[in-house]
């Protein structure tokens, strides 16, 4: 059963990292959703949230700049199975021009009020009603670790 990590960055005015994924993506194409993806083998969450994160945006955080949030089961459709999606967060002081796109259509800062004009993928649509509601989605925008 697979297993993912994933990413939400909160920058200081509150708008939250999520990637637009193209036509061609096995699992929720065309749908905005977090940075991550699978866990290789033997692979931490912790190390595969930041691998992925490198790997789609090209921003190098150190371990201490994220920390583990919660993990979801989500259903996906490719594989017809429910996988536990780690969803790792930070406050950064970073804006689009910062973030390099290197997987999907783009990768950019959103705000919360132009989430309901979004199709999220199944992950995104768990994690980020759930963060935007936590108590530690205001402390991300005072925590900055970039």
């Amino acid at each position: 059963m697979p297993s993912f990590a994933c990413v939400l960055l909160v920058d200081r005015r509150g708008r939250l990292l999520l990637q637009e994924r193209d036509e061609f993506a096995p699992i929720d194409p065309e749908r905005w959703g977090m940075c991550g993806g699978h866990l290789e083998e033997g692979e931490s969450p912790a190390d595969g949230a930041r691998r992925e994160l490198a790997e789609e945006t090209g921003l190098v955080l150190p371990a201490s700049a994220l920390r583990a949030w919660r993990t979801f089961g989500v259903f996906h459709e490719h594989y017809g199975t429910v996988d536990d999606v780690h969803v790792f967060v930070g406050g950064v002081e970073l804006d689009d021009d910062d973030i390099e796109c290197h997987e999907g259509r783009r990768i950019v800062f959103v705000d919360p009020a132009d989430l309901s004009d979004l199709a999220l993928t199944h992950s995104a649509q768990q994690a980020v009603p759930a963060l935007l509601a936590d108590a530690v989605y205001p402390a991300l925008r005072g925590d900055l670790l970039g």
